[in-house]
C-alpha cells in the first residue's frame, strides 16, 4: 500500500485565523504520518511548506456564494481528472469524504440571527444547500467535530447520523503555556506596551470583529467607571477591517484608551500580558483563544454561545455571559472581574484546570482519524 493521497480543500489560508492554523496543523500533521498533501485554495498568504501541493483555483464571481460555488465545481473536475485517496473539506462543500466543523451551524444562524428576507437570497439557498451536503442524512462524509455546543444545531436540523460525528479534544500548542520567567517577560512586555505598572490590560482577540463581538466590548468597556476605566487600557488584536470600530470607539468617547494592532502572530505574549480577555461573541464555534488565555493564567468574560465557554466554568477562570444576551449583564461582569484581578491566583486555577483536561491533541488526532479514514477506503 503506497502512501495516502490527501485533498485539503479551504476557501482562503491566511496566518491569524484559528480554522486556517487548525489547517495547517492537521495538513502537517497528516504529511508527519506519510500522507501526500494537496491543498486547493483561492489565496494562500504566507508561507507554503515545501512538501505541500498547493493548487491555485483560477475562478472569480462578485458574489461570494457565486465565488465558492465555481470554486466547489472547479476543485470536483479536478480531482476527477487527479484523483486522491480521501477529500478532506475545511469549509463545507460538496461530495467531501472528511469535513472538519471549524465553523458553526449555517442554518441556525440564517433562521435566528437574519430576516426572513434573508432566506430568500441566493446566498442563503447556497450556504444552506452546501451544509445539507455535508450534514444531510444522505451524505457519507465523516465530520471531525470540535464543539459540543453546535452539535445540537446539526442534530436539530438534519438529524446527522452520530456514527459520522467524531468529537476531538482541543489543540492548544505548548508554547502558549506559561514560562517559568512569566512574571520577567510579562513585565517586559508591558514596558514594551506602554503600560503602567498598575493599569490594567483588557485585550480583545480574532479575526472577523463583528461575528466575535467587538462592539459589545466596546460597550462594556464604555460603561466602566471613569476610575476603573482610567486604569485599563484595551487592547484589540486581529485582522480585520477597523473603520466601523473606531468610529464607535469615538462616539463612545474611548477612543484614546483603545488601540487596534491588527493581526500578530506574538499572540501569547499579550495573553501573558494581559490582565483579561474579553470576548463577547454572537456566533463562535470554539474560540480557541478562550483557552489559550485559561492556559497563560488570564481570565476570560465570554458568552455561553462560544463552543469552548464551558471550560471557562470548569476552570473558574472568569464568567460566562448567559442567552439571551444582555449588554448590562456583559457591562457588569467586566466591571467586577477588573475589580478582582490576581494573577497568582488565577495561575493556580489554570494549572490545577491542565492537570485534569487534555487541551492540546486535536490536531494529532484528527490526523490520526484522517489517515485511518484513507487507510480504510484504500484497502475497500
Amino acid at each position: 500500500m503506497g502512501s495516502p493521497e490527501l485533498a485539503f480543500c479551504i476557501f482562503k489560508y491566511f496566518p491569524y485565523g484559528g480554522i486556517q492554523r487548525d489547517f495547517l496543523k492537521i495538513a502537517l500533521e497528516s504529511r508527519r504520518l506519510g500522507s501526500q498533501v494537496r491543498v486547493y485554495t483561492l489565496k494562500w498568504t504566507g508561507e507554503v511548506p515545501d512538501d505541500f501541493d498547493l493548487v491555485l483555483v483560477p475562478v472569480s464571481a462578485i458574489t461570494r456564494h457565486t465565488l465558492y460555488r465555481r470554486y466547489s465545481e472547479w476543485v470536483r473536475d479536478h480531482l476527477a481528472k487527479s484523483p486522491v485517496d480521501v477529500v478532506v473539506g475545511i469549509n463545507k462543500i460538496p461530495e467531501l469524504d472528511v469535513y472538519y466543523a471549524g465553523d458553526s451551524c449555517f442554518e441556525e444562524i440564517a433562521r435566528n440571527q437574519r430576516s426572513r428576507l434573508y432566506r430568500l437570497l441566493p446566498r442563503y439557498r447556497h450556504f444552506s444547500k452546501y451544509e445539507k451536503a455535508v450534514f444531510g442524512r444522505e451524505s457519507k462524509a465523516e465530520i471531525l467535530m470540535i464543539s459540543k455546543y453546535q452539535k445540537f444545531f446539526f442534530d436539530k436540523y438534519y438529524k446527522t447520523a452520530p456514527e459520522r460525528m467524531h468529537f476531538l479534544p482541543p489543540g492548544i500548542s505548548e508554547d502558549k503555556f506559561p514560562p517559568k520567567n512569566l512574571e520577567v517577560l510579562r513585565q517586559d512586555f508591558r514596558k514594551q506596551l506602554n503600560l503602567r505598572p498598575k493599569e490594567k490590560l483588557l485585550l480583545f482577540v480574532g479575526s472577523g470583529f463583528k461575528k466575535k463581538g467587538l462592539a459589545r466590548a466596546l460597550r462594556a468597556f464604555s460603561s466602566l467607571t471613569n476610575e476603573i476605566r482610567g486604569k485599563t487600557k484595551f487592547l484589540v488584536v486581529g485582522q480585520d477591517k477597523q473603520t466601523y470600530f473606531k468610529i464607535l470607539s469615538f462616539c463612545l468617547f474611548i477612543s484614546k484608551q483603545v488601540s487596534f494592532l491588527g493581526g500578530k502572530a506574538n499572540v501569547s505574549d499579550f495573553l501573558f500580558a494581559a490582565d483579561l480577555l474579553i470576548l463577547p461573541a454572537l456566533d463562535e464555534n470554539t474560540g480557541t483563544v478562550i483557552l489559550e488565555a485559561i492556559v497563560s493564567g488570564t481570565p476570560v468574560l465570554t458568552t455561553e454561545n462560544c463552543g469552548y465557554s464551558n471550560y471557562v466554568v470548569e476552570s473558574g477562570m472568569g464568567d460566562v455571559v448567559s442567552l439571551p444576551f444582555q449588554q448590562n449583564a456583559l457591562n457588569r461582569s467586566l466591571e467586577i472581574l477588573l475589580k478582582n484581578i490576581d494573577k497568582e491566583d488565577w495561575l493556580e486555577k489554570s494549572k490545577d484546570f491542565l492537570n485534569h483536561v487534555d487541551v492540546t491533541s486535536l490536531h494529532e488526532k484528527a490526523a490520526n482519524k484522517i489517515h485511518r479514514f484513507a487507510v480504510k477506503k484504500i484497502r475497500s
